[in-house]
């Protein structure tokens, strides 16, 4: 059974910065996708970032510029995020989806990030 363990979150002023960081036990196999994702009060959970396990990023736009995600080792991601914004405000959630061997799709409990004067 694949669990995570997320740290980092807390609270920033607006255009400070946090680093987030993802470190998964268990099998998440050769070929996978970790990433981070952020819900809101009263909004949808969306995609921040996400890396697979070649390297290949993707970030949402209204991170671009200001998020950086990476792989500190094949199961621990980290996500600098800098110039935070009150909108950045949110539960981040990290997640792993394996996809060989087998499928496979773990959630971690979530961090808080609060940006706020």
């Amino acid at each position: 059974q694949v669990q995570l363990v997320e740290s980092g979150g807390g609270l920033v002023q607006p255009e400070g910065s946090l680093r987030l960081s993802c470190a998964a036990s268990g099998s998440i196999g050769s070929l996978n996708v970790m990433g981070w994702y952020r819900q809101a009060p009263g909004k949808q959970r969306e995609s921040v970032a996400t890396i697979t396990s070649a390297g290949s990023t993707n970030y949402a736009d209204s991170v671009k510029g200001r998020f950086s995600i990476s792989r500190v080792n094949a199961k621990t991601v980290s996500m600098q995020m800098n110039s935070l914004k009150p909108e950045d405000t949110a539960v981040y959630y990290c997640r792993v989806r394996r996809l060989i061997p087998g499928n496979g799709d773990y959630w971690g409990q979530g961090t808080q990030v609060t940006v706020s004067s």
